[in-house]
Formats: C-alpha cells, structure tokens, sequence
C-alpha cells in the first residue's frame, strides 16, 4: 500500500536549498522551500494570480484556494513532496511543487523515481525567467532524493510553460492525451542543459550589472547640507559628469523647506519622489545603513553603491552587519556594489555617470577596469588620465560583499564599448567559475589581471570567500590556461591594457625594431630576447633621422613579412649647437600615424626619451573616430578596424573568420548624442584606446613586456580556434566501473571523514583500472627476504627505501640501482642500514630496474576552491626549489598535455639537450591524459602522485605511486545558479 501524504516521514527543513538568484532582467530574488509558516504568503500570492493563470494551473476556473489546499501546498516531507518558493521582499512571486509518483501515477515513496512537478508564477513577473530558475532548483532537488524523471501535464494553450520545458536542455519525451500535453522530463544533466543553464546565468549577471551602470535615476541618500564629505561629493561629481538621467539628493536632516541642492531636487527620503529611481548611492554611517537600504527596497531602488565603511574590515562584528546588508538588499531584489566602495563610472555618451570619488570622470574609451580596491582605482586612474588613455566603465567594489570580478567579466562579455578588461582582484569568491567566465571572455577579448594579497596567506580583510590552498604560481598556470594575461603589477597591467585596446594582435613573435638611437635599439633588443621574442637586427636611423625618416621606416618595416610587431625608439633631436630639442612630438606622432595609415596590420609601439609631447599626440583622438561594430567569434582573433588620426580612414587588421558553433553577434552600437552616425549631434571626443592609438612607453623593457603579453595572448586565441580533444583511444582501455567499485568499498571500510591513504597495492590495482600500471615492489625486511624478492623479479634490481622521511630522496642514500646479482644485493643492504638506521625504520623494498630516461613527477590534487589540478615536472630537488612545476586544469585534453611537458623551463631535458636522446613524450602526454581522467571521473580520488615516472626513448615506466581517497567536496559550479553566500 502505497503511503498517504499524512504517513509519509516528515525531514528537517533543508536550508541548503536555499539560494538567491539573478533573474533575466537583472533583479535577484531568493528561492527557498515553502514552509507551514507560509500559508497567509501563499494566499495572498495566489490572489494576485490572474484568473487565466489560474486556469492554467489547475485545468479549470479555480478562483481561490481552500483552506486544504494551503494544508496541502504549504505542509511538505521535503522528499517525496517538496514546495520551492520564489520570493521577492518576503512575499511570494512564483512556486513549483514536485509529487513523488509510481508508474499509475499515484503517490508513492522511495524506490519510486518520477514525480509530477507543477510551476505557478504570478503574472506581474512572468518573463523574468522565474519558472526557469525554478526549474533548475527542483530538478537539483529532485536528484537529491532520488528522482530522475520529472511528468507535467500542460494545457496546449500554455506556451509559456511550455517552452520552458523545452528551452531547459534536458532529454524530454512529448505527447498528446485527453487534451493536455504530457511531457516527461529526465534530470540528469546534460552538455545542453549545462549549457543553457550558464548562458542565462551570464545574460542575466551581466543585466544586473548593467543596470546598475546605465541607471536612468540616481539617488545620493546621504548628500551633505554644506560643502564637502562624501556624499556631496559624489552629487557634485555626478553633476560635472554631465549624468544624462536624474539625480537626487536625500537626506533625512534636510528642513521641510529646503526645495534644491545644487540645483537638484532635495528629499527628506525616498518616498518624496515621484518618479522611479534606479540607483541608489549611499553615503551614511554604516549604523544607518540599514534604514536606507529598506526605503530603497520598498520605493522600487534596482541595485545600491554602498560608500559607507565600518563593515567586513572591521573584523567579526562588521563581516557579520556585512551579511546582514547582503540579505537585506537580496530580499528586495537588489544588488550591491560595495560597502567601503570607491563608487562606478560609465563614459558612454547616453550615460555619462560619475557616480564615484574620483572628482574627474576618465576620457571615453575602450577599456573597462574593475578593483577591488579604493587606493588601486584612484592610481589607475591617475595612471590612465597621465597616460591620455580612456574608459568604457569602471567599478570599485570595495569589500565587494555582492558584485565581484566575475560579475564584471560577465558583464564585459556582453558589452560591445570594452574591447579589453582590466581587473585588480585580492581574492577569488570562486575560482572555477572565474575561470570558465575568463576563457570565454578571453575568447573574443583580452582579460589583463593583477592579483593582489598574492604571498600573505590571508585573505584579505573585508573578503570574506573561500580560501584555496593552492600556490600563487599554480593559480596564475591555471589562469594563463584560460586565456588571461596575468601581471604582477598596475602599471605592467595598464601598460599592457593600451596596448592591446589601440593596437591589432601580433601574428608571431618576430619583432621590428627602428629608431634614431643605436643604444635605446640595443636595449630594446636584449629586452625581446629576455621575453622570448624574436627580434630583428635594430635599424639606426642616426640621430639626423627627421620625421619623414621614421614614417618611411616605419611604413617599410610594417610592409615586410619577416616581422609581425614593431616598436619605434626615439630620442630628442639634437641641434647643431648641441641642444636637444624635446617639442618636436607633434611632428613625430603625425609621421608615425601616416605610416600606420597605410601599413599592414601589425602592432606599433614606441619607446621614447624626454620627447615633449609625443605621448599626448600619440594618444590624441581623432574628430571621426567612432566606436566599431563587433562580431565576438571566440573561435578566432577577431577583426579590429583602425582609423588614422590624420586621414581618418579605417584599415581591416585581420581577414574575417568562420563564425564557430557556439559564437554569438552583438548588435552595433547604437547612435547616441555625439555618434558620428548622428547627422544632428556633433562628434564626442574619444581618449586613447580606441583603434590607431599608438601607446607610448617611457622605457624598453615596459614596450616589449606588454608586446610579449600581447604576442602570449594572441598565440593563445589561435589555439583556442581549434579546441583540444581527449583521445577516444582511452575508453577502451579503462574500466570506470571497476574503478568506481574499488573506490567505493576503500571508503567504506574508512569512517574518518578525511579518507584514507591507499596501500601500494590499492594504488596500483586502482590505477591500473585506468591503464596507468605501476612497477610492483617486494618488501625487503631483512637480507634474505630481499634476496627473494629480487630473484622473483629477476636482476638487475633497485633496493629502496619508503620511510616517509626518505622517501623520493635519492641525495640521503636511500636508493640503490642496478644490483647485479645477489652478492652486491647483500653488500648494498649492510651498507643501507649502516647508513641509515634498521630495516624496521627504512622499510626498504626491492623492485626490478626500469630502463634508463628523464625522471619526472605527475600528480592531480583537489582544491576545494579551485578545483581538480593537474601538474608536471622533472624529479629532484633542483626543480622542487626552483619550483619548476606547470598545471592544468582537469579535465586535460591532449593540447593541454602537450603544454604542461612544454612549459617547465627545464623542458629541453626532454627533447635531446645537449645531445641526449628526445625522450618518449607521447607516452608521457598518454599518461597525463590517463591521471586527468580518472580524477576528473571519480572526485573521490582526491590526491595522486606518480613519483618518479622515468620517460625512456620508448615507453615510460612508473616506479612509485600514491592515492587518497576522500568524500568529494562540494561542486558549486554544476548545481542551480546561485549567488555565493560568503
């Protein structure tokens, strides 16, 4: 009999399904399960349905529920009936139930694996995506207890519900009966379904953000009534901006009568104004914080910058009121840039919003910056104003409790005025997505990073993420494996970021180097070689040089298809009577533009020593400049248009390109007031970073550094063009299921939470399921028992110790190879623990010797934050200190195998150095392939090391290993979406 509602055990209330989500048009809401307490929420909700709706829902005219039906939806097991509501301020804005159901389709308990599932959102805010973030929630919920199928039946006139179901990815059945559509859902994710639950993730991250970028109202809750302080500050440098919305000033000490501030509408609060409001800017003591942030809430405020300090930096007590402000900003659907923020800037020409400290908004640009940090964002942009460079956008997030770097990568994606992305980061929230959302970005666009608080151990204060445990040098492989152009410093990364914002991707190393000083090309020269350039023979124009010579050089050098880059030096002129002259930059720069006019498409930068002028005339912007239409192809470097400054027309830097599967086409940018495109508005000034802006370095090494960058980043698109592969090879010849049973009955037989360590025979069965075979070894206890062993394996053999302390330490005396016979098997053993204590210490062992090659290490770990890494070297202590060692992330395919053997900078080992034989690196490459695979197919293998690998001419032989296995860590990154609760 199958149980009723009422027998059915009741669980305790699931907390962890609780998340707070991004929907389609920006706004959050929080998803949690329905309780008891719910029932006046849910009958207030279900008022505000429409009658069609309604209809929808229950097949029939259903004005209003009866008190069992609020019993019914509002009383759950949370396992065979769940109820999941969306929520908005405390009230209910939609709602899904899931049935557990047997194959008549009647109530039913475990093992029963289906369950009829029904959605109900209010129509107000349908087509926010609310039925589809519900979906995704269910369905994890589902899994969770063991359901597999989802049954719906939808009236044929419910196309929206419909497409729902369709739109969500999963493998469906459709059929018609007894006029209703029956759709059967299986839940287990797939490629699609995983596919689509990110993209509408990013278009709705990204819409968040850009809601609060291009507001059409602020508020400054907070203005001063007198001159000064931050909030008035703010005001006034939102009203020097040009803000093309409205602006606000709120301040509950205002008096009743005071009408304007600064020739702005003056509030005691929200509630006065008429008109909506978008954004909020907040500028109180953090105490009153609270306050503010409800009268935003219930006056309809979109998302909030939080000025206001006294929270997370604080310690305990303020990360703690940091929370708090997170929850209460969520509950009404709002999202936060701050606290302890430094403010944002939009330089768009239908935007113009300085809603920041900075008291002077950046030049339009194509460049978007995001920090983490106050001081940092003042130096960019100081840096950048110096620089004569300009902005697409910029966010200083503070403790960035809410928005955070990924947040602005997703917004990047999308926003067609940013052609590179600059981003100062102090912590990670999430690494692995930050990496999933970096390649994709990286793909279409470059991504420049400085990652602060790199060495202290810490996170830093205000930043309250998970840590990861991984070494910085493993995290910047790991970010350069998603196509991010990683530096150390600001100013490396602003230089870098001209670059590549005004200039076209180089299509090699091969690098052109002319100018009027042989001493400034000889450095220029050395600083190539030292970045791993290919620079040509530096051309001395001598010091007589005029402007004419450079441009006909330069035109020359950009027409040769022996050079793929070339960097201009120069020095002032210097007269007859022996005076320099440093005024002639204007000159310089026009001459310089003409050539760049007419030359190929290759990247220009110029190196220049006290030469006044040039780096403005350089960075000058160009009456008829406008911003370029783009086509995001990540599967190639896409084509940039340059305009000559001095000519004005545009040059094609790069053939179009087959647009891959999976590439998306973002619109043109729309004309706006100043659009060259308007007839009626004249032209806004452009800074330099737009096309055809030469960027200008005052010393060699700071050119070619960025160059290199560049010259990394653009061979990296090219080989993301053509995605790697994992060699379907593998899957004959590796027994997951075998494995998983290993795996499974280890832990059963460990209740330590941490896992265990496996036995050298464990690790070997269980490698071996993964075509992975390790030497076997004899224990040795005493001389005659190592006698058997090597007779067992035959001579020569190696005589080894395994104590922990001697283990992979061939310097201490702990090996010996190449015994011969049993008489220097005897004499080695004497002199092993003669040296190094008994045999009940040293735990030695004997194994057959493996044929001579490069001793090399693998290993695959977890990191909880992170993710599964992959990682390779050579064996011994030279490249331990030297910390030789590359990564990747699992799973690897075999271009990111390839890499890792070729990225350690002792890899010429490997390849016939100095004369020695090339080793077998396909083996090797096989290996890697192997170990990702297992790791990446069974989370519980949480720790591997293959010491040493000894990668003969032919084959490789692997002489040690050692695994744990542990419960898996939680996967944040293949649930539901969800924002992090930190």
């Amino acid at each position: 009999m199958e149980p009723t509602p009422e027998q059915s055990p009741h669980h305790a209330y699931p907390d962890h399904w609780e998340a707070d989500v991004v929907l389609r048009d920006g706004g959050t809401a929080r998803i949690r399960p329905i309780t008891t307490d719910d029932a006046e929420r849910l009958v207030s909700f279900y008022e505000q349905v429409s009658d069609e709706s309604k209809y929808y829902r229950f097949f029939a005219p259903y004005p209003r529920l009866s008190d069992r039906d609020v019993h019914r939806f509002t009383h759950h097991d949370y396992v065979d009936r769940v109820g999941l509501a969306v929520t908005i301020g405390g009230e209910f804005i939609g709602t899904v139930r899931y049935d557990r159901i047997n194959d008549q389709g009647r109530p039913a308990s475990a093992p029963a694996d289906e369950a009829e599932v029904a959605f109900l959102v209010q129509d107000a805010h349908q087509g926010r995506g609310v039925a589809s973030a519900l979906l995704e929630h269910i369905a994890a919920v589902a899994r969770e207890r063991g359901i597999r199928r989802f049954a719906a039946e939808v009236l044929p006139a419910n196309n929206k519900m419909i497409k729902v179901f369709r739109d969500g990815g999963y493998t469906q059945r459709r059929s018609f009966e007894d006029g209703s559509v029956h759709l059967t859902l299986d839940l287990e994710p797939t490629e699609k379904s995983l596919a689509v639950q990110r993209g509408r993730e990013q278009r709705a991250e990204a819409r968040s953000v850009q809601r609060l970028l291009a507001p059409g109202s602020v508020a400054v809750i907070g203005t001063g009534r007198t001159p000064g302080g931050v909030g008035r500050t703010v005001l006034r440098n939102l009203l020097a901006s040009g803000y093309t919305g409205r602006t606000y000033a709120v301040n509950r000490a205002f008096d009743e009568d005071l009408a304007t501030l600064d020739g702005v509408p003056a509030h005691r609060s929200l509630g006065e104004i008429d008109e909506q409001v978008d954004l909020a800017v907040i500028a109180v003591p953090a105490h009153r914080v609270p306050e503010a942030v409800a009268d935003c809430g219930e006056h309809g405020v979109q998302g909030l910058v939080v000025l206001s300090a006294g929270y997370a930096e604080r310690g305990a007590e303020g990360r703690e009121l940091q929370r708090e402000l997170v929850r209460q900003a969520r509950s009404y659907g709002m999202r936060i840039i701050g606290p302890n923020a430094f403010g944002i800037i939009n330089t768009a020409e239908s935007v113009r919003l300085n809603a920041s400290l900075a008291p002077e908004s950046p030049a339009r640009g194509r460049i978007g910056l995001f920090t983490q940090s106050g001081a940092i964002g003042i130096a960019l942009l100081s840096g950048l104003h110096r620089r004569g460079a300009g902005l697409s956008s910029f966010i200083s997030a503070g403790n960035r409790a809410d928005v955070s770097g990924n947040d602005f990568l997703q917004y990047s994606f999308e926003d067609p005025d940013t052609d590179v992305a600059l981003l100062y980061l102090e912590s990670l929230g999430n690494p692995r997505k930050f990496n999933r959302l970096a390649r994709r970005t990286a793909a279409v666009k470059p991504v420049v990073v400085v990652k602060g608080a790199r060495h202290s151990g810490s996170t830093p204060p205000g930043h309250a993420v998970p840590v990861s445990r991984i070494p910085d040098a493993t995290v910047s492989a790991l970010m350069r494996q998603a196509g991010v152009i990683r530096v150390d410093t600001v100013t490396e990364m602003v230089d870098a970021g001209l670059l590549l914002a005004g200039q076209p991707l180089p299509a090699g190393p091969r690098v052109a180097i002319l100018g009027n000083s042989e001493s400034l090309g000889l450095l220029t020269y050395d600083a190539c070689l030292a970045e791993g350039l290919r620079p040509r023979p530096p051309i001395d124009l001598t010091t007589a040089a005029s402007p004419q010579d450079f441009r006909d050089a330069l035109a020359e050098a950009l027409a040769d298809g022996t050079c793929d880059a070339v960097i201009v030096t120069a020095i002032p002129w210097v007269e007859d009577n022996g005076e320099a002259e440093t005024g002639d930059g204007q000159v310089l720069a026009a001459a310089l533009h003409k050539a760049v006019a007419g030359g190929s498409a290759k990247p220009v930068a110029v190196v220049h020593v006290e030469i006044g002028g040039l780096a403005e005339a350089l960075a000058a912007a160009s009456s008829t400049a406008a911003p370029r239409p783009r086509t995001v192809t990540p599967a190639a470097d896409r084509p940039r248009a340059a305009t000559s400054l001095s000519t004005g027309t545009a040059r094609s830097t790069a053939p179009a390109t087959p647009t891959a599967p999976e590439a998306r086409t973002t619109p043109p940018v729309r004309p706006g007031p100043g659009s060259p495109t308007d007839p009626e508005a004249s032209p806004a000034p452009e800074a330099a970073t737009g096309p055809g802006r030469i960027p200008a370095y005052p010393a060699a090494e700071r050119a070619v550094r960025a160059l290199a960058e560049a010259v990394k980043y653009a061979q990296w698109r090219r080989q993301a063009a053509v995605p790697g592969k994992i060699p379907e090879f593998l899957d004959d010849t590796i027994d997951e299921p075998g494995a998983a049973a290993l795996i499974e009955a280890q832990l059963a037989t460990a209740p330590d939470p941490r896992g265990r360590p496996l036995t050298h025979d464990e690790a070997r069965e269980l490698l071996g399921r993964y075509g992975i075979d390790v030497r076997p070894t004899l224990p040795a206890p005493d001389p005659e028992a190592a006698v058997a062993a090597a007779t067992r394996l035959g001579y020569p053999v190696a005589l080894k110790t395994t104590a922990p302390h001697l283990r992979h330490r061939a310097d201490l005396g702990g090996v010996r190879l190449d015994i011969a016979d049993e008489e220097a098997l005897r004499r080695a053993y004497g002199e092993l623990t003669d040296l190094l204590g008994k045999p009940a210490e040293l735990l030695p062992v004997v194994q057959a010797m493996a044929p001579r090659g490069v001793d090399t290490v693998v290993r695959a770990s977890i990191d909880a934050a992170a993710g599964a890494v992959l990682s390779f070297g050579l064996a011994g202590a030279p490249s331990e200190l030297l910390g030789d060692t590359a990564h990747r992330l699992v799973p690897a395919t075999d271009r990111d195998a390839a890499e890792l053997i070729r990225s350690i900078r002792a890899a010429p080992v490997l390849f016939g150095w100095r004369g020695s034989a090339p080793v077998d690196t396909a083996a090797l490459e096989e290996l890697l392939l192997r170990l990702s695979r297992l790791v990446d197919d069974h989370p519980e293998v949480v720790s591997v090391a293959l010491e040493p690998v000894v990668v003969a001419p032919h084959g490789l032989t692997v002489l040690g290993a050692s695994v744990r296995l542990a419960p898996p860590p939680a996967r944040s990154d293949l649930g539901p979406r969800r924002l992090p609760n930190y």
